[in-house]
């Protein structure tokens, strides 16, 4: 299975994103009222980075609360590393432990038509087990 089947209902309108611009204490609002841990930052239209609740709390420990004051741009993790809806779920989810984060731009020609969450990864992993169980169950109900 790849990212598209994830995606598949999504529209890429829905995706919440903050430009390299956005002062960083509108994203912490915009990360605790929307209840999200993470935002694609994007220049230009173009994925330029991420910016997660790590990032800005990282920075508040290494510099101060001074970064609540500058923009995205300069706190965000950057270059974002992103995947395409072709990708496989286990590639993601492996690539994602791997790396130790929780989010992925998912870019396709240099568009950005999604942003999943290991959430995401792991609910479509418990759904495929739960329909295989139900399967088997099912199969040995009916030999």
């Amino acid at each position: 299975m790849t990212i598209a089947k994830i995606i598949g209902d999504r529209s890429s309108s829905e995706i919440i994103a903050c430009d390299v611009a956005t002062p960083v204490t509108e994203v912490v609002n915009m990360l605790a009222g929307k209840r999200i841990g993470a935002l694609p930052v994007l220049r230009d239209g173009k994925v330029a980075g991420i910016v997660s609740e790590r990032d800005i709390i990282y920075r508040i420990a290494e510099k101060g609360r001074d970064c609540l004051d500058g923009s995205v741009g300069e706190i965000m993790t950057s270059p974002a590393i992103t995947i395409e809806s072709s990708t496989s779920i286990d590639d993601a989810l492996a690539l994602m432990t791997r790396r130790r984060f929780r989010h992925f731009p998912v870019v396709d020609d240099d568009q950005l038509v999604a942003f999943i969450s290991i959430g995401d990864l792991v609910k479509d992993k418990i759904d495929a087990v739960e329909h295989e169980a139900a399967a088997l169950r099912d199969y040995i109900q009916t030999a």
